[in-house]
């Protein structure tokens, strides 16, 4: 018999003893019975979702099929399933009435339904936004179904719920059980997938369609559910089918969902800059210009720059280049800590590398980015850049960068060097004609 845990603290927004999270406002709708509250972790005031439900008695059979719903949950783990961080018992009074509520705390979700209200998708975009949920949903049933051998009885909208990346993630497991191929009453509703519905609903458990063979539908061939899967098969791609998807991603990006695109594709374009696959980065460096303008400054400063530095000394005088260049997108959205700590160390060092196009292209840069420094940085860094290191370098374009760079004072070079990019926007010496 389980032990119920007492001393409910009351009021609104209030916590539970032994529940690390506070409970927030519900949602306006939810799954059967429970009820879906925001919350918030209190230790570090992390967003989270909180599931309850309340039963008359210790034996509710509402209370039973939650309490089975939470050992499952717990224990099984997969992309396409809503996380499972944390669950409890308690008595609760409500009035002169105890209680007995379970609680489920998971990562932070949004009911499907209320999700769809507010992004307000139409036409093609909601269309391909439905097949891309959909397609996740069916992933999550074939690993029930296939791996797991359990069949979820009960999958509907409100069973589905939607994270901060729009991702949809099957959830309400109270019914989950074990899968009997042999038993008649294994039924319950599945995906409305429109061709394949009957066939999922099949009377007779050996002829339903398998969950797995869902990802061949045509329903899920468009833009951006094949833009997604790419993505997260980036790595097992060749070099040329990497640098072909990063030349169309930018139209790509214009056609799907803005909410897709700000939730989904530039945080997951984020991540691969802290890939150690030289096709990635140098796919991720040469299409920058295209993208990189979408990025806030704190992302750049925290979460791009950091991995993109790490060019500046690599092995590759492409790949230096290609991270030298990749700086007239990003400096003007790094801190002053970013430029000064780091930066202009490595730029001080590509001043003198073996590479002369390199060393030309450095003082062009730093006469680029010469309006983001601040005023005792610039004369400090400047001077000696332009006539120390540049005038006196073997290489006539160097010498010529850090003349012209000198006379236009703080190098106010971006007109002549936009010609430039122009005439040779990929070329390996895109500074070297002044």
């Amino acid at each position: 018999m389980l032990k119920f845990l007492k001393g409910v603290v009351g009021g609104t927004g209030g916590g539970i003893k032994d529940l690390p999270y506070n409970i927030g406002e519900p949602y306006s709708t939810s799954w059967g019975s429970w009820v879906h509250h925001r919350g918030t972790s209190k230790e570090d005031g992390s967003a989270v979702s909180i599931f309850s439900l309340s039963g008359n008695n210790a034996q509710d059979g509402h209370l039973a099929a939650g309490r089975n719903g939470v050992k499952r949950l717990r224990t099984v783990r997969h992309p396409n399933i809503l996380s499972f961080l944390h669950s409890t018992e308690v008595e609760v009074v409500d009035g002169s009435v105890v209680k007995p509520t379970i609680y489920i705390v998971t990562e932070p979700v949004m009911p499907l339904s209320e999700k769809i209200k507010e992004l307000g998708l139409e036409g093609t975009q909601r269309d391909e936004y439905y097949s891309w949920g959909l397609h996740q949903i069916a992933k999550a049933v074939s690993f029930l179904n296939n791996d797991c051998k359990l069949v979820h009885g009960n999958v509907c909208v409100a069973s589905v719920v939607v994270t901060s990346t729009l991702d949809w993630k099957l959830h309400a497991f109270d019914v989950l059980s074990e899968f009997d191929g042999n038993s008649e009453s294994s039924t319950g509703p599945m995906l409305s997938l429109l061709p394949d519905y009957q066939r999922l609903l099949s009377s007779t458990p050996s002829r339903r369609l398998n969950p797995s063979k869902l990802d061949n539908s045509e329903y899920f061939q468009n833009k951006l559910v094949e833009t997604i899967q790419f993505m997260e098969v980036l790595n097992l791609k060749d070099s040329v089918e990497k640098d072909t998807f990063f030349r169309k991603l930018p139209n790509l990006a214009e056609q799907l969902p803005r909410q897709i695109v700000l939730k989904k594709v530039l945080p997951t374009i984020i991540k691969l800059f802290a890939s150690n696959d030289r096709a990635i980065r140098v796919s991720l460096l040469q299409h920058i210009d295209q993208f990189g303008a979408s990025f806030t400054a704190q992302v750049v400063d925290e979460q791009v720059y950091p991995h993109v530095a790490s060019g500046f000394s690599d092995t590759s005088a492409f790949l230096r280049e290609l991270t030298l260049k990749s700086m007239l997108v990003l400096a003007p959205k790094l801190s002053q800590r970013s430029i000064s700590g780091s930066l202009l160390k490595y730029l001080s060092k590509l001043q003198v590398d073996e590479e002369p196009a390199i060393r030309t292209n450095t003082t062009i840069l730093l006469g680029n980015i010469a309006n983001y420094l601040n005023d005792g940085t610039r004369k400090r860094v400047l001077i000696n850049a332009f006539t120390v290191r540049a005038l006196r370098d073997t290489f006539s374009p160097a010498r010529a960068a850090g003349g012209v760079s000198k006379i236009c004072k703080c190098g106010k070079l971006e007109e002549k060097f936009q010609d430039e990019k122009e005439r040779n926007p990929f070329g390996s010496t895109w500074g070297t004609r002044i």
